[in-house]
């Protein structure tokens, strides 16, 4: 792209201005760099000597920059330091999507082969497994063998056992039902008996039922009757007590009339004799202070000062 002279010595003098900026700056980052110390600012040091790398590169392309706008008037070296850029930036991301891929199939195959030997060592143990089975088994075989002939031969004991325990108990089973045959005509014969004997008892405790029944029926009219004449008895001392309840009440009446006379004569007793007293000291009081009727006259008092003047005299 061409420019014409107005423009590229503005932009040239821009140019000229980033670089000497970048210049600075790399100074900077290389006073900076070489102030660190120790083994903490190692990374601190790589990542300021990369940025100072960068900022030497981005300084040559300015002044590559620079220099063709002064001679050419364009900048199509930028255009080109970008184009180269971007395939340099498509060649690293390539790069790293292969190696990427790569490190995913050697994983992948790491796995496969470590499957593969658990696999082939589960193969192995199952193989041992399945011989030890085997071996157990034959072993079993043989003792199951065994067992059964010995099972076999303790059979045949214990049936011939069983055959002369069970003629045994046959002789036993049949001298019991004999036995038993016998008790059962002894039983029928006592039965038969009982029912006899029950019945003419049932004959005798009729004939005393009746008699009974006859009885309680006289008993029933006696006690009948004596209710009738304890009823009659009832009723007239029900009568009597009514008219005793009756006097009864009256003298309570006439009791209790009394007695509120009483309280009505007494309680009159105790106010007259309280007024009585309290006339006395009424009186008394105005006796003692000469108030109404019992006040002295002056006379009375003159001829009692003339006595006290002669006895002070005296």
């Amino acid at each position: 792209m061409t420019l014409c002279r107005m423009q590229s010595l503005r932009l040239a003098a821009v140019l000229e201005d980033c670089s000497n900026q970048l210049d600075i700056l790399g100074h900077t980052l290389r006073v900076q760099i070489s102030s660190e110390r120790g083994a903490e600012a190692g990374q601190e040091r790589a990542r300021l000597a990369k940025l100072r790398r960068d900022c030497q590169y981005i300084s040559q392309q300015v002044y590559k920059l620079h220099l063709q706008l002064e001679e050419r008037h364009s900048f199509s070296s930028m255009l080109d330091v970008v184009e180269e850029e971007e395939q340099k930036k498509m060649a690293e991301d390539m790069k790293r999507e292969k190696e990427k891929e790569l490190k995913q199939r050697n994983d992948a195959l790491r796995r496969q082969q470590e499957e593969l030997r658990q696999k082939t060592q589960q193969i192995n143990v199952l193989k041992q497994q399945s011989r030890y089975l085997k071996e157990q088994v034959c072993a079993q075989s043989l003792e199951i063998a065994s067992r059964r002939r010995t099972a076999e031969n303790y059979m045949e004991m214990q049936l011939q056992l069983a055959q002369k325990e069970t003629i045994k108990a046959e002789k036993v089973l049949e001298e019991q039902l004999e036995l038993l045959q016998k008790q059962l005509k002894e039983e029928v014969r006592i039965h038969e008996e009982s029912v006899k004997f029950l019945q003419n008892q049932q004959e005798v405790l009729q004939q005393q039922l009746q008699q009974w029944q006859q009885l309680t029926i006289q008993m029933l009219e006696e006690k009948e009757q004596q209710l009738n004449s304890v009823s009659c008895k009832q009723t007239v001392n029900w009568d009597k007590l009514s008219e005793m309840r009756r006097k009864f009440r009256e003298m309570e009446q006439i009791v209790m009339e009394d007695r509120e006379e009483q309280e009505k004569m007494r309680q009159q007793q105790e106010e007259a004799e309280a007024a009585t007293k309290l006339q006395a000291w009424w009186r008394g009081c105005m006796v003692r202070r000469g108030l109404g009727s019992f006040k002295k006259t002056d006379d009375g008092k003159k001829g009692k000062k003339k006595k006290e003047g002669k006895k002070k005299k005296k």
